[in-house]
This record gives C-alpha cells, sequence and structure tokens, in this order.
C-alpha cells in the first residue's frame, strides 16, 4: 500500500499496489515504483498505473 496526498493525486489515503522497481536517487535515497491495483487505478484515474514514492514512510507492506 502507498500513501497519497490529496494536494498532488486528488484524492488522500492508501492505495494497493505492488513494488516492481527500486531505482537509486543518492547515496541515501531511493525511488521506490509502485504498480497500482485495479482498484486503485480507477479511484486516481488519470490512467496513472505506475506512480514513484521517494519516501519509503507512505510505504506500508501488509
Amino acid at each position: 500500500m502507498i500513501q497519497l496526498e490529496s494536494n498532488s493525486w486528488g484524492n488522500q489515503g492508501w492505495f494497493e499496489g505492488v513494488v516492481v522497481r527500486i531505482d537509486p536517487y543518492s547515496a541515501h535515497r531511493c525511488f521506490y515504483w509502485v504498480e497500482l491495483d485495479g482498484i486503485s487505478q480507477a479511484i486516481l484515474g488519470r490512467g496513472i498505473k505506475l506512480i514513484s514514492v521517494f519516501n519509503p514512510k507512505n510505504i506500508q507492506k501488509l
């Protein structure tokens, strides 16, 4: 699950998805690429399927 804020995405809360790739950004930070499930894609709309998450505190493993 990933947490999104309404000021960037129009909807706020936790959305289902799977981390599909991790790309290094610096020696201590990474981008986590999350593929959203079908329900989360429908809620967010705009054809959003893949989201990069910079702050790992916004990712929760279930």
